[in-house]
């Protein structure tokens, strides 16, 4: 995706987050004041947490989205890994949060007060954040945006989390006194499973991880279907935000000129950045006849 249009797409997502989480308190903060539910609670500081978390990612938006500068040549891209961490963070307290508050209205449960004001606020959270939720997939769909990604676990696991809601004020009405703490430990549950998942992502490209399987097998095909390209190898990959690296040496026959060599790897380079945008392709080109050996016979084996 061209680099105007994925910042136009995650900064959208951004602000709607930060948006949405600022309704979501309001409304939750009232409701709760006026219900005294633990599951009330544990979703309104939950909120709370989410539009902290998403003013916070513009912020950290803004730099991850700035261009390359004499300081930070590879670009910025790492800084939404950084963030996708923070996020994580943000959830695994949220998720021990909404632990605490259940097994406590588990263990002393209670009737839920003024429970038909608790209800409506919910089924209107519920609205908005599928809505936010739908929007959010979108955008990663197009961006592959590991902070919208991990925002929008925030706001998937809201979802289920007012759907536990609703049903544990309902139920709470001297039909399941306890509903009110199991729903709210399930959703938390499902939030440590899903900072989980966040974490790997993150530190995978903060450690420089190598691009998936398909995508080096892509890049692969593309090098070796150029009709000049005798091999290559020290194949070497990695991604960072938005921008995939590609570097590796590519094998041709001795008898090319050094424009011909040059005219060849730009050919292989923009076939690869039209498969893989955005990214930046780094070649060294070798005489064939200087490739060791041992390479030749690994190849071999």
């Amino acid at each position: 995706m061209h680099h105007k249009n994925y910042a136009y797409w995650v900064k959208l997502a951004a602000i709607s987050s930060s948006s949405v989480a600022m309704l979501l308190v309001i409304i939750k903060f009232y409701a709760w004041l006026i219900s005294d539910s633990s599951a009330m609670l544990a979703s309104t500081t939950d909120s709370i947490l989410d539009l902290f978390a998403s003013v916070m990612n513009i912020i950290i938006l803004r730099f991850a989205l700035a261009p390359a500068d004499k300081e930070h040549k590879f670009g910025h891209g790492k800084a939404e890994s950084l963030a996708g961490l923070v996020q994580a963070a943000f959830v695994l307290g949220s998720a021990l949060l909404l632990i605490f508050n259940g097994v406590e209205r588990v263990i002393n449960p209670q009737m839920i007060v003024h429970s038909e004001v608790a209800i409506w606020v919910t089924i209107i959270a519920i609205i908005l954040t599928l809505a936010l939720v739908v929007f959010q997939r979108f955008v990663i769909k197009r961006t592959g945006s590991i902070v919208i990604n991990a925002d929008a676990l925030h706001y998937q696991s809201d979802l289920f989390l007012n759907v536990g809601v609703l049903a544990a004020i309902i139920l709470s009405q001297g039909i399941w006194l306890q509903a009110d703490g199991v729903f709210t430990i399930a959703v938390a549950l499902y939030l440590l499973f899903g900072a989980g998942q966040i974490i790997y992502q993150s530190v995978y490209q903060l450690m420089d991880h190598e691009l998936n399987d398909d995508e080096v097998a892509k890049i692969t095909t593309i090098i070796l279907a150029h009709k000049h390209a005798l091999g290559l190898h020290e194949l070497r990959t990695r991604q960072s935000g938005m921008h995939r690296f590609i570097q590796f040496h590519l094998e041709l026959d001795d008898s090319l000129s050094l424009l011909q060599a040059h005219s060849i790897g730009d050919d292989i380079e923009h076939k690869i950045c039209q498969a893989l945008a955005p990214c930046e392709v780094f070649i060294h080109h070798d005489p064939s006849s200087v490739v060791s050996e041992e390479l030749k016979q690994q190849r071999k084996e």
